[in-house]
């Protein structure tokens, strides 16, 4: 029965995925915040292979080559490659390299432009084997919205550079997405208030007042530092517009929250608008939902006038824990089981 654990290496968490002759088996996520060492890597990896037990094989993705520990993509690649090279067992570790399948890692530095950020494509290239549909995953950060049609990752670009023009990248996740990033304004006491240029908040405050974030899924520590609780979260979200939370109502902050939601559901929605504009999807392929922000997705598929499906559900796994949150660990795992090293 072989054994393949995938990989999904970013730079605030490390996802993955446990594959056993073919079904999803287990999947986590634990939190690396790379961007203060990349040392810290080394010892996440060796606890969850530990945890996992051997594997015939280990399929990874990355996007921690971002971090600004590393100069520039050509070199993080390679050096996240290195450090996963040098956990796992000798000649288990391939590469997901994007339109180039698996490579092994002695081959990270040739092909760093693809190996690149290309977890995206690796749920993409999982979820076309199910038909047509526009995949979205929102994330702890960023969002991926990738058109599927015929069988295959219908997207009309690859680089993030790109993703971001023509409206496939997004950025703003579930958790660590900026609220300053959400807009300039904001509805407060009748008026119009600016809002802050200030880390004060997250977008884990919106949606922890809004009751709709799984706890498990904010591994990141608060804007301050402080609590997680829906008191410390409104305190956070009154300093967005130069207030303390004693100032209006629990009503009051909960409005506010409500606006800031909509706000981050509207960036989304015209990056999926300005994908099926070019994409071709016929009116019913359904939306595919993916990332911690899975909640976020349902409302955009109502708004899109869209069925919604989970991830996991596409190959049994809705039931398996953290299978819809880590969509490219699972991926790569059963991705990999297809297309061995030579």
């Amino acid at each position: 029965m072989q054994k393949i654990i995938g990989w999904d290496i970013g730079g605030a968490h490390v996802k993955a995925a446990r594959i056993e002759a073919g079904r999803v088996k287990e999947v986590r996520q634990v939190p690396c915040p790379l961007w203060q060492g990349a040392h810290l890597l080394g010892p996440v990896l060796e606890s969850l292979r530990v945890a996992f037990g051997p594997a015939d094989l280990h399929a990874a993705t990355m996007t921690a080559e971002l971090v600004d520990v590393f100069p520039n993509r050509r070199e993080g690649v390679p050096a996240v490659a290195e450090i996963l090279a040098r956990a796992l067992p000798a000649g288990t570790l391939r590469l997901y390299a994007g339109r180039h399948g698996f490579v092994a890692p002695e081959q990270a530095a040739s092909l760093a432009a693809d190996i690149a950020s290309a977890n995206w494509h690796a749920s993409a290239a999982l979820a076309a084997r199910s038909g047509d549909g526009l995949l979205v995953d929102i994330g702890s950060t960023t969002t991926d919205i990738v058109p599927l049609l015929n069988g295959a990752v219908h997207a009309r670009a690859t680089t993030d550079g790109d993703r971001l023009v023509c409206g496939e990248l997004v950025y703003t996740g579930m958790t660590r997405g900026y609220v300053m990033a959400l807009g300039s304004r904001a509805p407060f006491a009748g008026g119009w208030t600016a809002i802050a240029n200030e880390y004060f908040a997250t977008a884990a405050d919106v949606h922890r007042i809004l009751g709709t974030l799984e706890e498990k899924s904010d591994q990141m520590d608060t804007a301050d530092g402080g609590p997680k609780t829906i008191e410390a979260s409104r305190a956070r979200l009154a300093r967005m517009i130069g207030r303390d939370s004693v100032d209006a109502s629990d009503a009051d902050w909960t409005r506010l929250a409500e606006w800031f939601a909509e706000l981050q559901l509207r960036q989304v929605h015209d990056g999926a608008l300005l994908v099926l504009s070019g994409a071709g999807l016929p009116p019913d392929a359904p939306v595919i939902a993916a990332g911690v922000g899975v909640s976020i997705v349902h409302r955009l598929a109502d708004r899109l006038g869209r069925r919604c499906v989970k991830f996991g559900s596409l190959f049994g796994a809705e039931a398996v824990d953290w299978a819809d949150a880590c969509a490219p660990a699972v991926a790569v795992a059963l991705l990999a089981a297809d297309q061995p090293l030579p």
